[in-house]
C-alpha cells in the first residue's frame, strides 16, 4: 500500500537509534507477548499488516511501535466480532469467558512461538518466468492494497542472484487469498537506487509479479 508506513529510503527522519533497548516500557512487553500468543482470528500475518498500513497517516507518524501494535490488534479483533468498541472504550466486557486453566509459562510461550514458525512454500504448477542472471525491471504501479514492493525500489533495474521456488504470495494473503508465486533475490546497485557512485548493492526479495524483463 501506497503511505506514510513506506519509510524506505525516506529523508528527514534522523538516524535510527541501533542502540535503544527493544522495550521502552513494561507495557510493550505486555503487548508484544500478547500478539505473539492470542492469534488473530481467521487472519494472516499480511492482513495484520495491512491493517497497520489502514492507519491515517497522523495517527501512524505519531505513535511508537507497539502503541500501533496495540490499536491494530484492537481494530482487528472488533473487525472480527471478538469484542465491540464500546466493551474497550468502557474496559468491560458485556460476557466473559472461562480463563485458561493454566498460564502460559516462558517455556510454553516458547513452544507456541516456535509453533507459528510457518513454512510459506507452495508448489507451483507454472514455470518461473526468469532465472538467475536475468536483468528485470519492477513495476511501478500505484496499489491500495498490501505490497512488499518498497517505493525505493519501483521502477528501478536489477539483476537475479537466486529463485527461491513458490511462496505464499503477500499481496494475495492480506486479501485472504492462498496462493502462490516464483519468488527471487534481485540485486541494486546503488547507483541505481540512490544515484550514488558508492559501491554498494541492495537485495531484496521480490516476487514474480513485481518484475518485468529489462
Amino acid at each position: 500500500m501506497d503511505g506514510p508506513h513506506d519509510l524506505g529510503g525516506k529523508d528527514g527522519f534522523g538516524p535510527v537509534k541501533t542502540e535503544a533497548p527493544p522495550f521502552a516500557h513494561d507495557w510493550e512487553r505486555r503487548q508484544w507477548a500478547l500478539s505473539k500468543n492470542v492469534p488473530l482470528p481467521d487472519g494472516t500475518i499480511d492482513w495484520w499488516r495491512h491493517g497497520i498500513e489502514n492507519m491515517d497517516p497522523a495517527t501512524y507518524l505519531s505513535l511508537p511501535y507497539f502503541e500501533k501494535w496495540c490499536l491494530n490488534e484492537i481494530a482487528h479483533r472488533i473487525d472480527r466480532g471478538v469484542f465491540t468498541l464500546d466493551e474497550v472504550l468502557t474496559g468491560t466486557p458485556t460476557s466473559r469467558q472461562e480463563p485458561p486453566a493454566e498460564p502460559l509459562d516462558m517455556d510454553g510461550t516458547l513452544a507456541r512461538l516456535r509453533a507459528n514458525n510457518t513454512d510459506f512454500r507452495v508448489d507451483m504448477d507454472a514455470p518461473p518466468a526468469f532465472a538467475v542472471g536475468d536483468t528485470v525491471r519492477t513495476t511501478n504501479t500505484p496499489t491500495v492494497g498490501h505490497t512488499r514492493l518498497p517505493a525505493y525500489a519501483r521502477g528501478h533495474t536489477g539483476t537475479i542472484v537466486a529463485h527461491h521456488g513458490g511462496h505464499l504470495y503477500a499481496d494475495a494473503g492480506a486479501k485472504g487469498e492462498h496462493r502462490g508465486e516464483h519468488l527471487y533475490t534481485v540485486e541494486f546497485t546503488a547507483s541505481e537506487l540512490w544515484g550514488t557512485d558508492a559501491p554498494d548493492t541492495t537485495c531484496l526479495d521480490l516476487w514474480e509479479p513485481y518484475l518485468a524483463s529489462a
